[in-house]
């Protein structure tokens, strides 16, 4: 049996069929929906060319070919103006005389998510009744014909009020557009929702922020549009809204693993939604947040850990003078103990030392299977023959913008804890990294030993928490998420079938090599940039200068042929350099950034989480490296 829907499809094609006018509805990408049977008849169509799908210049051009609309000089620019003039969308109302002679009525309307429905109606009868009521209206008395100028005359200023009425409707349908065109171009996602959770309007930005997730909306439920998950997260939020009460929070979406920020409006009907991806702003807080906490730490840690060593130091003067007696056995065995747990507090001072103060996270451009490779080498021969060790890798020969000295320490931090866990006897450790939605790089270290306790599960990544009693120092965790969050970067401890240890640090795609060619640099001090000019120009590139961000915006609009722009990260009028790359169109050429700042300095940090940046004072190999780097001068 035909589904409800299908009879409904069929009652109201057989409704359209038996209409006189000719009908068309076509949708917003001018793909036609719907049209009746006159409609190919009065055009005498191929059958095509009427089936749903069909494409609105494709039976533009067979009209013109078939002389619809007479001779045409250019025939691929007249379909052009014609399709133009549709996605322009405005209501419209003309009557012309086609090829045979017939006279139709051509009136169009524009549809509310975009499209337009047009009717075609053939008013030849209705013309030739009018031109013989004109010839018979010069038989009319004068008083018939005093009235007709009346009407004429009352009849051209309802035409003088119907064209102020289409100039305001054209007017607003400007205001629209150029409204929709302000939230389409929007960093955000803008959307509107109503009482019950569906979509009424949306700026097709949802798959931009939440990658995976469909453009278009409008007619989906929230539930369907974002998936459970994420849909139970921002419910409680939603329900607020629609109940009056505006509200702005962040929640990650477990699918890319991004950070997101909505903020939610209650209206009259509904909600209006706005949505923004702050992934890299929550990755660089965190690296920040965890460097003022280092610091805050070698400030409190700085001061005992220098009385300390000089108490260490008296003790263990002392015991080398006890050692230098003679002294009984017992008494020698607990100057010998005693000596060397000092020597252990001095080991466990020079720990923290590292762990409170350590060094700057100092990202570079890294062929990621390099690196594995290079670990790899490192780290097996620290294991027993027993254990092997298993690197699976997603990632490939992808250039990222990471710190590999301190990634090396950390996963060779991990592969030690493992091989300790594990113990004499034969087992595994698997190291497996993979991107995830382009948001993170992850790393996960697993083995065949015991697992955590639980104890160690909620304190592990606490300084001097240890699970190996007086062999442990409770510093290897703990520097490791440590050095992970300066990264901006998380890890989360699980057991599955023993260990397992997950590191996400953010996904930067490193600068490809740059080709010597047309480079913009950018520096308020003129003799700063005579110098690093004089550098560019010895390494092979043509140089273009500017003082200012707006100077140097204004340049790469205007040259689209640049390959490099440099440019000092404090500049004149309290711009900076991450100022000109939010500026910066889409296509521009790779930005490098070049600073006097201190390496703990928030702003130096901030740059070093968005594009490549080289330490004043430099030499010419200084900017070499950075242009090029090592690994790709192959």
């Amino acid at each position: 049996m035909p589904s409800h829907q299908a009879r409904t499809d069929r009652m109201t094609m057989a409704g359209l069929n038996m209409i006189q006018q000719a009908l068309s509805i076509y949708d917003q990408d001018l793909r036609l929906v719907q049209c009746n049977r006159r409609f190919r008849l009065m055009f005498d169509l191929p059958l095509e060319l009427t089936q749903p799908g069909a494409r609105f210049e494709d039976t533009i051009r067979h009209l013109c070919i078939s002389g619809e609309y007479g001779p045409q000089e250019d025939l691929e620019e007249a379909v052009r103006l014609r399709v133009e003039k549709a996605l322009a969308f405005e209501p419209h109302y003309m009557e012309r005389t086609r090829p045979n002679g017939r006279v139709i009525s051509v009136e169009g309307a524009p549809l509310p998510e975009g499209g337009w429905v047009t009717v075609y109606t053939d008013i030849t009868d209705s013309h030739r009744q009018e031109q013989l009521l004109r010839t018979r209206s010069e038989l009319l008395s004068e008083q018939l014909l005093t009235r007709a100028e009346e009407l004429a005359a009352t009849n051209r200023q309802l035409q003088a009020t119907n064209s102020a009425l289409e100039e305001a409707k054209r007017e607003l349908t400007g205001m629209e557009a150029r409204i929709r065109l302000m939230t389409e171009m929007l960093p955000a996602h803008i959307a509107h929702l109503g009482p019950d959770r569906i979509y009424t309007y949306s700026n097709r930005r949802l798959s931009r922020i939440m990658p995976g997730r469909p453009a278009h909306i409008v007619g989906l439920h929230m539930a369907d549009v974002l998936g459970q998950q994420a849909y139970q997260k921002v419910r409680p939020h939603l329900e607020a809204a629609l109940a009056g009460r505006a509200g702005t929070f962040e929640f990650t979406d477990d699918a890319t693993g991004r950070r997101i920020r909505t903020a939610m409006t209650p209206a009259e009907s509904g909600a209006y939604i706005m949505s923004m991806d702050v992934t890299e702003e929550t990755q660089t807080r965190a690296a920040l947040a965890q460097t003022k906490r280092r610091e805050l730490a070698a400030q409190v840690t700085s001061g005992m850990a220098h009385d300390f060593s000089n108490l260490l130091t008296i003790i263990l003067g002392l015991q080398s003078r006890l050692d230098r007696m003679a002294l009984p056995a017992a008494a020698q065995e607990l100057v010998t103990a005693t000596s060397a747990a000092a020597r252990r507090g001095g080991d466990l001072l020079d720990r923290i030392a590292t762990m409170t103060g350590g060094r700057d996270h100092r990202p570079a451009a890294t062929v990621w299977s390099a690196f594995l490779r290079d670990f790899a080498t490192l780290a097996r021969p620290a294991l027993p023959d027993a254990v092997t060790l298993v690197i699976e890798d997603e990632v490939g020969a992808q250039r990222l913008w990471l710190d590999p000295g301190m990634l090396q320490d950390s996963l060779l931090n991990l592969v030690l804890n493992a091989r300790d866990a594990i113990g004499e006897a034969a087992g595994e450790i698997r190291i497996a990294a993979r991107a995830q939605a382009g948001t993170w790089l992850e790393i996960t270290v697993t083995d065949t030993g015991p697992g955590f306790t639980d104890r160690a599960l909620e304190q592990a990544m606490q300084p001097f928490f240890t699970t190996k009693g007086r062999e442990g120092s409770g510093l290897g965790l703990s520097m490791v998420f440590d050095m992970t969050q300066r990264a901006g970067g998380q890890m989360r401890l699980e057991n599955a079938h023993g260990a397992r240890v997950t590191l996400q640090l953010p996904w930067r795609e490193a600068p490809r090599p740059l080709t010597p060619g047309l480079a913009l640099l950018v520096e308020d001090s003129p003799d700063l940039r005579r110098s690093v000019r004089d550098m560019l120009v010895a390494l092979g590139y043509s140089v273009i200068e500017a003082a200012s961000a707006d100077e140097a915006l204004a340049i790469a609009r205007d040259l689209p042929e640049l390959v490099l722009i440099l440019s000092d990260l404090s500049l004149a009028g309290g711009t900076t350099g991450l100022d000109l790359l939010d500026a910066l169109p889409a296509q521009a050429p790779p930005l490098c950034i070049m600073t006097s700042l201190r390496a703990d300095h928030p702003l130096y940090r901030a740059a070093c989480a968005r594009a490549p940046v080289l330490q004043k004072p430099f030499d010419q190999g200084h900017l070499a490296a950075l242009l090029s780097p090592k690994e790709d001068r192959t």
